[in-house]
């Protein structure tokens, strides 16, 4: 009956949603129109069948996902795999990752027909997701058809605690359909089962987002990056938002007071943003190099209007702003800039990433500024001692390096899952 109610809801709010997707966002970003009919699980018919499907609704779960697939794909060689995701950008990034070599679509909307339609043409063995994308009818329909769900990466904040905690009777559906769940740490632990998960169908394994691997060919375009800003002092901001890119321009402003020849590399989250910023930047009259034109920034601020390339950006830089912080989003992973030993400095507002922070605070990897006059003074104060410069990213680098090994203890439960389910 739960199920039957939250089905109701979603097909009454279906114009609503459709509208959004394919008019307004796609308005803004004309991707969203693409492939289209793959989020009714209309066009799937590409995909390979009795497939292990990761979902990893965007970029940041995609990049996070990238290792454990990969490690995946060495122990299983013969087995095939599908990845599924929310957005343009997402999908993009795992044709990118993967050179073309993994095939992706759309999760379909979570209409019980449209589950039921995915599901029933791709027999998939197992539904792997990453973090915390819960979705009834899809994972429902999986489980009857002897597909187990596993979740990994998986975070449960006390804010989304208390959603769940609205609806018991939905959570409770929800945590049934689930097969099992890798959790950040115990606190999650102990959330998941407060809403109806058995105890035993859940573990801790730290998050696999520390599991970073920078390849050669990564790091060393970084280094010829950084040797084309001829030492200038760099600090970048990734995955900046509206309202968040006047507030960092704002720092950048007053940091060029002080050091002239300081450089600002702005790396927006959103493509749309691109032209945002762009137009942001000639009415402040910086002066600024845009990053697809692939030629020596002399300029005041280079902007970062590419995809794929923020991990190795951050390795270019001196010190790294993460975006969404300044605003409340919830932030965004600082642990691309600490795999590069470059220290962080981020808003207040970092819950999404709160398995993360508190740690890299502990260690002094990590700073926090309340406001943009406070960033101004903490890069002034940063940039002018190489030495504090240092240190920081070491001590984040350090962090990093202690709370490693998530990829493999989840590599385990896929194995022990899959097992299990062949023995079924």
């Amino acid at each position: 009956m739960t199920r039957f109610f939250y089905s109701c809801l979603l097909y009454i709010l279906s114009p609503l949603i459709v509208i959004y997707l394919y008019f307004i966002r796609g308005k803004k970003n004309p991707d969203y129109r693409q492939n289209f009919s793959e989020r009714f699980a209309l066009s799937q018919n590409h995909l390979p069948k009795n497939a292990v499907i990761f979902h990893c609704a965007s970029v940041g779960e995609v990049l996070a996902a990238v290792p454990l697939i990969t490690a995946y794909q060495k122990k299983h060689q013969n087995k095939k795999i599908i990845v599924t995701c929310n957005t343009p950008t997402g999908r993009q990034q795992v044709i990118d990752s993967f050179k073309g070599h993994i095939p992706v679509c759309y999760l379909p909307f979570d209409f019980w027909d449209c589950a039921n339609r995915f599901i029933k043409l791709l027999k998939p063995q197992q539904l792997i997701i990453l973090e915390t994308e819960l979705w009834l009818n899809m994972m429902t329909t999986a489980k009857r058809a002897h597909c187990s769900t596993i979740i990994i990466n998986a975070r449960l904040s006390r804010k989304s605690l208390r959603g769940y905690q609205r609806v018991p009777r939905l959570a409770k559906a929800i945590m049934d359909s689930i097969d099992y769940v890798a959790s950040h740490n115990h606190e999650d632990v102990e959330r998941f089962i407060s809403l109806g998960l058995h105890a035993d169908r859940i573990t801790a394994t730290g998050s696999i987002k520390f599991d970073i691997n920078i390849d050669t060919a990564t790091r060393k375009q970084a280094e010829q990056l950084k040797s084309e800003f001829n030492h200038r002092p760099v600090w970048i901001a990734g995955s900046s938002h509206p309202k968040e890119h006047e507030k960092l321009l704002y720092a950048h402003q007053q940091l060029l007071k002080v050091c002239p020849e300081a450089l600002l590399i702005i790396a927006p989250r959103h493509p749309e943003q691109f032209d945002v910023v762009a137009n942001l930047l000639t009415q402040q009259a910086f002066t600024f190099t845009k990053r697809s034109e692939n030629s020596p920034c002399t300029k005041q601020v280079l902007l970062a209007n590419t995809l794929g390339e923020l991990k190795m950006l951050y390795g270019a830089a001196d010190i790294a702003y993460i975006g969404g912080s300044l605003i409340d989003r919830g932030g965004h992973n600082p642990l691309e800039a600490a795999a590069f030993n470059i220290g962080v400095v981020t808003g207040p507002s970092t819950y999404n990433f709160a398995h993360i922070y508190p740690d890299l605070f502990l260690q002094q990897g990590a700073i926090c500024v309340e406001n943009k006059t406070e960033l101004a003074s903490r890069l002034i104060s940063l940039l002018d001692d190489p030495h504090q410069l240092k240190e920081l990213g070491s001590n984040a680098r350090r962090c990093l390096d202690q709370n490693q090994g998530a990829i493999e203890k989840s590599l385990q439960i896929l194995e022990h899952n899959l097992i299990k389910e062949t023995i079924l």
